[in-house]
């Protein structure tokens, strides 16, 4: 049985369409409750009901706009992000397991994300970027490190700050900078006002409604509370000494560096990346290990 999901009956955001038409029109689309997003997802796992498929696709199509925009920064038409996210979630949507536990909104979330950062990579060039998963890291989080890091005033980094984004995102200095410049041309605002004839405010307003939000928040506490579970459970397996490396330079929101954790614990910066890196493939198993005996994910 062919498992296709057909794209031609869904709303198209053209390169001269209005962003705020496109949003009205999916807004029509309702959202679905758990039972709701249940039966329609074993419908079409189960006998490949493409009705079924059309309604899961067309209630999370505020979740593509709204991680569509969040990628405006990068300077490429709004149109081509939001037509990739719906690729993602096509594909969320396609390989969705109802039976998991977890909501469709969480699983396509990171659908949406990886369709989206690898049209923005192929189309920013992978030869200068880079390819290799640290790069491309470096290339999705630099702006946010920034923001958390420099003055309201500053415009430039200072040395010490690339040196922090580098022992931050286990990249070279050089690679920081080399970033920063390229990136440098392309910010925009979120911010920006729509020029409109019937609605003032920001684009970010238009995104999605109050509902849409609480739904995505849902879904999301469902499985951060699991996962969190799963983590503080795995944790214990680790010696005192790779459970400080591991918090410190993973679970704060503000991460210490590798120096500063070298001077704490009397060993070099190397010698504190290696517990680092055992620390977090020690859980990593473990929490593998404890997901598959509660059957949250299927084992091989």
């Amino acid at each position: 049985m062919s498992k296709n999901i057909a794209k031609s009956n869904l709303p198209i955001l053209t390169p001269e369409g209005s962003f705020e038409a496109y949003l009205s029109k999916i807004r029509k689309f309702p959202m679905l409750d758990a039972a709701e997003e249940y039966v329609l997802a074993k419908n079409w796992r189960e006998k490949g009901d493409k009705d079924s498929a059309h309604k899961l696709v067309t209630s999370h199509l505020r979740l593509v706009a709204k991680v569509a925009m969040g990628y405006r920064g990068y300077g490429l038409p709004v149109n081509e992000l939001v037509s990739e996210g719906n690729i993602g979630l096509m594909q969320a949507v396609k390989k969705f397991d109802p039976e998991k536990g977890f909501r469709l909104a969480t699983y396509a979330m990171w659908w949406i994300k990886a369709s989206i950062q690898e049209y923005i990579l192929r189309s920013w060039s992978l030869v200068k970027i880079g390819t290799t998963a640290a790069q491309k890291k470096l290339f999705f989080n630099l702006r946010k490190i920034k923001s958390q890091i420099m003055k309201a005033d500053q415009t430039d980094l200072l040395p010490q700050q690339i040196t922090e984004i580098a022992d931050r995102l286990d990249v070279k200095e050089e690679e920081v900078k080399s970033m920063e410049q390229r990136l440098s041309g392309h910010e925009k605002s979120l911010n920006a006002p729509i020029l409109s004839d019937q609605d003032d405010g920001e684009w970010l307003d238009w995104v999605v409604d109050e509902n849409a939000d609480q739904e995505l928040q849902i879904a999301q506490k469902q499985e951060l509370d699991k996962k969190q579970t799963l983590l503080n459970k795995a944790m214990n397996i680790l010696e005192d000494r790779e459970k400080s490396i591991l918090y410190e330079r993973r679970l704060v929101d503000e991460p210490k560096t590798l120096e500063e954790l070298s001077v704490k614990h009397k060993v070099s910066r190397e010698r504190i990346r290696q517990i680092e890196e055992r620390a977090f493939e020690k859980i990593q198993k473990e929490m593998l290990e404890m997901a598959k005996k509660q059957k949250l994910i299927t084992a091989n």
